[in-house]
């Protein structure tokens, strides 16, 4: 049975383009050039989940014409990745239900702290309403889904990557142990962050990410929580080996 995926975003923590940058990848008309914070929707006849909700959830949820969710999943804590949680409220209305959010333990303290309202004791009317669920190392069930986290390092903070049947997402990284790195074999997608060209302290550089799909040999592999750069869509894709390409925002995959 396949899943579909969408990229709902695939830019870095600023987004593409940034506040005030010239840059020829900023000032580019080409739209996959246009980055919105990285999160992904995958979806089954019966089940459709996102992980990751960051400050652009209202403008991907729109944009995608999404009007059922049935959970959310976190990698981890950082702003770029759950600054969109307060949106769940609108299906909390639109499909009569509680929204489950599924994280580690860490990260829902974060979620607390943040978005500390959501979580009183007198809750003010029309705040989103969740149910949190924890995510440690047991794989786990969303309606007809199956999910296997996998513990990832974004430099001295541990992240969640995902696999769900032959498909993976991996981003906020920039190592994986040997044993972790086993959960990401005999993939049909592997989706991998590739930041820049450039060394970074808690991401794979693009260098780094193609020795790491060349490691793991999935059938295919997509580029995502991109910067700029990293360089034009289209420049760098043509550097790719065939098997790699760059995700962009939008983009729907068969899986």
């Amino acid at each position: 049975m396949s899943i579909k995926v969408t990229f709902l975003g695939t830019g870095t923590s600023q987004g593409v383009p940034l506040i005030a940058c010239a840059c020829d990848v900023c000032t580019s008309e080409d739209v996959r050039n246009k980055r919105l914070r990285s999160s992904v929707l995958i979806e089954t006849a019966k089940t459709r989940i996102v992980i990751d909700s960051g400050p652009d959830f209202r403008q991907q949820l729109l944009r995608e014409k999404i009007n059922r969710l049935d959970a959310v999943l976190f990698t981890h804590e950082h702003k770029d990745h759950i600054a969109g949680l307060d949106e769940v409220k609108a299906f909390n209305f639109l499909n009569k239900m509680r929204m489950p959010v599924f994280a580690s333990q860490r990260v829902q303290q974060a979620l607390k702290r943040e978005f500390h309202y959501i979580f009183a004791n007198e809750k003010y009317p029309g705040i989103p309403e969740v149910d949190l669920y924890d995510v440690e190392n047991e794989t786990f069930s969303i309606g007809d889904l199956v999910i296997e986290p996998i513990n990832v390092m974004h430099y001295k903070l541990p992240v969640k990557a995902y696999r769900v049947r032959d498909f993976a997402y991996v981003t906020d990284a920039n190592f994986i142990s040997e044993a972790e790195k086993q959960k990401l074999r005999n993939l049909n997608v592997l989706v991998l962050n590739s930041l820049r060209k450039e060394a970074h302290i808690s991401h794979f550089k693009f260098d780094e990410a193609v020795a790491l799909v060349k490691e793991l040999k999935p059938r295919k592999a997509y580029f995502t929580h991109i910067s700029h750069q990293l360089g034009l869509h289209t420049e760098v894709n043509a550097e790719l080996p065939s098997n790699i390409e760059l995700a962009f925002d939008g983009l729907q995959l068969i899986v």
